[in-house]
């Protein structure tokens, strides 16, 4: 037994930000962004919160797969922004849609958190313990966000997506992923309720650099690991869905990997990097294009602060 993805789901606030807009904050412009990122707008939250969006994309997940709330057993929740300390937002969820029958938690890994939690998600499913499991990734980062900062606040938007797993007999295959502690400074946020003196201000912080360049070197390596691992060409593969974080970070591990980038869908453009929310986003957008049919291979890809990075292979039914 493994999880199936049988329902897919996602939510974006409705206010946008354009890069016309960032430049009226900081000094840049919509070409410089594009260019260097490939991000033209991004949705900002007004009266959403983190938890209010993960409801609306568990709400069209669970729909979608043609459940009832009360068949779930199991809400993870990806999130490095939550709204709440506790309870945790995994429990508000269950409390909006009803899932009465759910063992909740949260889950913080940045934007490697849905790979986590879907790993985590599936290995509780191959255990036995649960059969249906609720997925999302819920993320307000402009609530951490430094509007001063040009090199992070034109990359960041929130957002959320989630997906509906179901114990099924299909083919499983073993996850790889990996963590750095002692890289964690490249990208930080410190809690506000640990700031002492006025050494921080409790927002993202990124050596953008850095980060790029762990990018470009670690989801190459970690996917040729996972395909080794498995058994799997890379030819079989049919579609690559990596954290949407930067347009060249994509377009650099395509080419390392001496893939098709056609095989490597992004959606950055709309909604800039929603950290755990961006994979789940871009699966239920390509569900809902037509994009995904019975039977492809498709590797998902994560990678951010810790420094963490991880990849999955599953089979869409």
């Amino acid at each position: 037994m493994t999880g199936i993805i049988c329902g897919t789901g996602s939510f974006a606030p409705a206010k946008v930000m354009d890069n016309n807009d960032l430049a009226k904050l900081v000094d840049t412009n919509d070409e410089w962004i594009r260019e260097r990122t490939g991000v033209v707008q991004r949705h900002i939250i007004e009266n959403d919160t983190t938890v209010t969006m993960a409801v609306r994309a568990a709400e069209e997940a669970i729909k979608n797969a043609g459940i009832l709330p009360e068949e779930i057993e199991l809400i993870i929740l990806s999130t490095l922004s939550s709204n709440l300390i506790m309870p945790c937002a995994a429990c508000e969820v269950q409390k909006a849609i009803g899932a009465v029958n759910a063992t909740c938690f949260d889950m913080n890994a940045a934007c490697s958190g849905f790979i986590f939690a879907y790993n985590t998600a599936n290995a509780y499913i191959e255990s036995g313990l649960y059969k249906t499991v609720l997925v999302i990734g819920s993320e307000s980062l402009s609530n951490l966000t430094d509007w001063t900062d040009r090199g992070t606040c034109i990359l960041f938007g929130d957002g959320s997506g989630a997906v509906v797993l179901k114990a099924g007999e299909t083919k499983s295959y073993k996850a790889v992923t990996h963590s750095d502690g002692s890289r964690g400074e490249a990208l930080t946020c410190i809690s506000r309720y640990a700031i002492k003196d006025d050494s921080d201000n409790g927002l993202m912080k990124m050596n953008g650099r850095e980060v790029f360049n762990f990018a470009v070197k670690k989801v190459p390596e970690v996917i040729n690991e996972v395909l080794e691992k498995n058994n799997v060409n890379i030819e079989e593969i049919d579609y690559f869905i990596l954290h949407q974080a930067n347009k060249r970070i994509v377009e650099s591990v395509a080419k390392r990997l001496k893939a098709d980038i056609s095989k490597f869908p992004m959606n950055m453009m709309e909604y800039g990097n929603t950290s755990s929310a961006s994979i789940p986003i871009l699966i239920d957008e390509m569900r809902k294009n037509g994009e995904l049919r019975k039977g492809q291979k498709l590797v998902m890809a994560g990678f951010g602060a810790g420094l963490s990075w991880g990849a999955s292979i599953f089979e869409w039914n």
